[in-house]
């Protein structure tokens, strides 16, 4: 498995080591010992969420108020996705930027993307499905949303017409977020990621981690 960081602080794409045969195949598709080697915290799972899209639909950009936040690693476990990652805290030397990764059921990557980044997809496929582990339970009055299509942000959808949810279509543009004081800090997006790590360190110490193969008989 290979963990490595996008352009964007907070984020990172996971690389899973697939075995293949004649039989299908074989992966890792999570594991947070190596993720907290590498990230310098330990990702613990409240929640787990699936969802799936037709071709062309547009989800995003989601995101919580921080604190707690909700980090997430997310994965395309069937058909393919347009996968945005994007800076949507104040104050963060990328406050704008965004990072596309495609994610699909093949290579089988995964993002993990921590509190204060915005995250949104399209679907390439019909019926593309995704994964999505969460570190908070879902709570409705911390959640909000910036317009996918906002000419600022300037993402290259790779569809003609993107469909979104009456929610998601509704959406202020960043500069409105901005001005309504709806986004996350990037102080406070590290101050809570400075508290996580703090809360697990004990735990952590003197712990090996294996970043070698799996070791099932694949």
């Amino acid at each position: 498995m290979e963990i490595r960081p996008l352009a964007l602080e907070g984020a990172w794409e996971i690389v899973p080591e697939v075995h293949a045969d004649e039989r299908g195949a074989f992966l890792e598709c999570f594991r947070p010992d190596l993720l907290a080697e590498v990230t310098g915290r330990r990702f613990e799972v409240l929640q787990g969420s699936m969802s799936t899209s037709a071709r062309g639909v547009v989800r995003g950009i989601h995101f919580a108020d921080v604190p707690p936040g909700q980090a997430k690693f997310v994965t395309c476990v069937r058909g393919a996705v347009f996968d945005v990652v994007v800076d949507l805290r104040t104050g963060s030397p990328t406050f704008g930027r965004r990072q596309a990764v495609r994610l699909d059921d093949t290579r089988r990557t995964a993002l993990l993307i921590e509190e204060g980044l915005g995250h949104a997809f399209c679907a390439l496929t019909d019926d593309a499905q995704m994964l999505y582990l969460c570190s908070e339970t879902y709570a409705p009055q911390r959640e909000h949303v910036v317009q996918a299509l906002d000419p600022q942000l300037g993402i290259p959808w790779p569809v003609a017409a993107p469909a979104q949810s009456p929610r998601d279509a509704a959406a202020p543009h960043l500069a409105d977020a901005l001005a309504k004081g709806l986004l996350p800090s990037y102080e406070a997006a590290r101050k809570h990621r400075g508290d996580r790590v703090r809360s697990r360190d004990g735990g952590n110490r003197g712990r090996s981690l294996d970043g070698g193969n799996s070791g099932h008989g694949v």
